[in-house]
């Protein structure tokens, strides 16, 4: 009797760690994930959501001393990017392109900021939902390229927040010190 309850409470724990596990992780749980801790969710850094937040259309023009983009050209350069790959997900084709990478860092005017943001918005919102939507098949055939846009985003947006700290337009309590 004293062996069954002692194997009873050895085994207790056991039960418990099994009832508390998360069922296993699936490619579209991980993609979802990337692309929402670079769009909307704070994670390991600051997603694009907020570091182009608060952002007036002159800040987002100013440019580091020495050379390096803007925080409006990088965000225009992760819309280019993030529009074109999600529409190659899509399976549309794809707006003429020369193949320059400068241009996708385009200068663009004040009045141009707030239709900019919210154009980088919709990019990473229809990106969500054109993962949730895809049939397994899909989703892994475009995994890599999903991967990518992930990676490539949160790249730009460590620089995003790099230029709006250089600018002393960066509020610290928002993930960043």
């Amino acid at each position: 009797m004293k062996n069954s309850v002692l194997l009873f409470l050895l085994a207790l724990p056991l039960v418990a760690l099994g009832q508390n596990s998360k069922p296993p992780t699936t490619l579209r749980g991980v993609l979802i994930e990337q692309l929402h801790s670079t769009y909307d969710q704070e994670d390991w850094f600051v997603p694009a959501k907020i570091a182009v937040a608060d952002l007036t259309a002159e800040q987002a023009k100013w440019t580091p001393p020495g050379g390096g983009h803007s925080v409006g050209q990088l965000a225009y350069h992760l819309w280019f990017w993030d529009s074109r790959a999600l529409a190659q997900f899509n399976g549309v084709k794809e707006p003429n392109f020369t193949g320059n990478n400068d241009e996708t860092f385009n200068d663009y005017n004040a009045a141009q900021w707030a239709d900019l943001v919210a154009k980088l918005n919709k990019v990473m919102s229809d990106w969500d939902a054109a993962v949730e939507n895809a049939d397994d098949q899909k989703l892994a055939a475009n995994a890599s390229l999903v991967a990518h846009v992930s990676a490539h985003n949160a790249y730009h947006i460590g620089q995003i927040l790099y230029v709006r700290k250089l600018e002393n337009a960066w509020d610290p309590s928002k993930g960043v010190k």
